[in-house]
């Protein structure tokens, strides 16, 4: 199989399947003398580990990380760093049925056209288990950014028809509240509406944001490798993500060039944006405001109601799905789409090093 490895210095390489017996990642080119310890990546995968409310899969998992290499006196040596997380709380016979069959908004049916085989347990490689990998390597990616005064921040903007209000904004509930939010209230009455989504058996999707602040100006290139190009390829890789805007994203294509455009002024010595409805990315370069990335997520597919859908012998056939399942994807995912920024911005930094010559020339002239 290929394409599990992202990345262009700063490299991972996840690895691993929903029921098999370990996960994680390989991480290459993270500079040597970072200090870091298990306990720096797990607080990131205690965020996305299962079973922790009433709005999360039931499957209890400890996701405990260990640390096999590129590690040593607690700093990272230069060498590949090998992440790894056991899985502990499989029950594989939940899925033997689905062998036979093709489960709607799932990627059974297309992962068995591409390979003529498929790991039915859970989903193998297609499993949102795969992203233990992304959050252990993005873990390592925000701490090497915090050294550098760079912070990225993703939170549950809405869920179904449930919107945060910005303006009741406060980071601390993001990690307090069951859903994410940055708005407690919001919060509570997004439970209300999942009670009732899970008594019908249903499920919902909804928007995660993501804000990155203290990013320089001058970081990432004008054709291929813009930043927020590759920005929404980091997200868009995320399982459950249809859609990716930055800035004003969607609402761009009903503004004028007049109300678009952000006008340019002085802050002191420094040149700044009177407004930010470009996401802090000109040309496919930052510009020195917050980036500002939105990720629509789609409702969770598994539900426990009858669908009708075919088997592997071309028969119409209804289903009824089993298992454990969260009615609701945002809340665990909120911390994938904060890894996935972060190990995109780390990458695009250590690239741009080179961008210049007086930059070479400063960092090895004796």
């Amino acid at each position: 199989m290929a394409g599990s490895t992202y990345g262009t210095i700063f490299k991972i390489t996840t690895w691993g399947e929903s029921h098999g017996k370990a996960l994680g990642v390989v991480i290459d080119g993270c500079p040597s003398g970072l200090a870091l310890c298990e306990a720096d990546i797990q607080v990131y995968l205690d965020r996305r580990k299962p079973g922790q409310s009433r709005i999360s899969t039931p499957r209890k998992e400890d996701d405990a990380v260990e640390i096999l290499s590129g590690v040593f006196e607690g700093r990272t040596t230069g060498t590949p760093i090998s992440l790894l997380v056991k899985n502990t709380s499989q029950r594989s016979a939940d899925y033997s049925e689905i062998a036979s069959y093709y489960r709607p908004g799932h990627a059974d049916y297309t992962f068995d056209k591409k390979y003529g085989f498929r790991d039915y347990r859970g989903g193998g490689r297609s499993s949102g288990r795969e992203t233990i990998g992304r959050v252990a390597a993005g873990a390592v990616a925000a701490k090497l950014l915090k050294e550098m005064g760079i912070t990225v921040t993703a939170y549950t903007r809405s869920i179904g028809p449930i919107e945060a209000d910005m303006s009741a904004f406060d980071k601390d509930t993001i990690l307090s509240t069951p859903t994410a939010m940055p708005d407690i209230q919001a919060s509570a009455l997004a439970e209300n509406y999942l009670k009732e989504i899970m008594s019908q058996s249903d499920s919902c999707g909804g928007i995660i944001e993501c804000i990155i602040e203290g990013l320089p100006a001058g970081i990432g290139d004008p054709v291929f490798e813009k930043l927020d190009a590759n920005l929404g390829k980091a997200l868009l890789s995320i399982g459950a993500v249809k859609a990716v805007e930055i800035g004003d994203g969607i609402q761009v294509s009903k503004a004028r060039g007049s109300e678009n455009n952000d006008a340019f002024r002085m802050d002191g010595n420094r040149v700044i944006k009177s407004t930010n409805h470009a996401g802090g990315i000109l040309g496919g370069i930052s510009d020195g405001s917050p980036i500002l990335l939105r990720a629509h997520i789609k409702p969770t597919p598994s539900i426990f109601r009858p669908q009708n859908t075919v088997n592997q012998n071309k028969e119409e056939i209804s289903i009824q799905i089993k298992g454990r399942h969260d009615p609701v994807i945002l809340p665990r995912a909120v911390v994938v789409m904060e890894s996935m920024a972060a190990i995109t911005i780390l990458d695009a930094l250590l690239i741009n090093m080179s961008a210049k010559a007086e930059n070479v020339i400063s960092f090895y002239k004796s």
